[in-house]
């Protein structure tokens, strides 16, 4: 698929088919993933990839809320998105380096997660990010340390809808040339 193909094409889907995906495919997607730039390298992006039957179930009831658990009921993998703290935005020695801070981190994880969706629409997959999650249920089950922020949970999986594209917003909506 070409890029802009890829870019967009590439939905949220809250729908889909009960069909495994394969394990290359995952380390695909975390490979790409991980290409994307961090702050002086610190390439701070975590991933916790839930593919048992048993997890799956555990994570989903314990740490989504309702409507996340409808929107990802058959999805066979669940990737929990977190980054290490105070290491993207920061000197060396631990202050940060402007006034976002950790800010930083989630922006470097969010461009990590945006190559992982779109290596994902590329292999034919389909994603879904859920900000609305209990971190703290999360970190619990899955063994995420008190350095890091959850910051996401994808789900990922063979879509079984294809739901219309929303409105985007044009060029002049959103930028301005100087």
């Amino acid at each position: 698929m070409e890029f802009n193909e890829v870019a967009v094409t590439r939905k949220s889907i809250r729908k889909y088919a009960a069909r495994p995906v394969a394990k290359e495919d995952i380390e695909a997607m975390l490979r790409c993933a991980m290409e994307a730039p961090s702050w002086k390298n610190s390439q701070t992006a975590r991933y916790y990839v839930v593919m048992s039957d048993d997890m799956l179930k555990k994570v989903k009831e314990t740490c989504l809320p309702a409507f996340n658990q409808t929107n990802s009921k058959d999805a066979p993998v669940l990737i929990v998105a977190a980054f290490v703290k105070n290491r993207s935005g920061y000197e060396n020695d631990g202050t940060p380096s402007n006034e976002l801070g950790n800010g930083w981190g989630c922006y470097d994880l969010g461009m990590h997660n945006q190559n992982l969706l779109l290596k994902a629409k590329d292999l034919g997959l389909d994603t879904l990010v859920m900000g609305i999650r209990d971190a703290g249920k999360l970190r619990e089950l899955l063994s995420i340390g008190e350095d890091q922020d959850v910051a996401a949970v994808i789900a990922l999986g063979y879509g079984a809808a294809d739901p219309q594209m929303p409105k985007r917003c044009t060029v002049r909506e959103i930028a301005r040339f100087y």
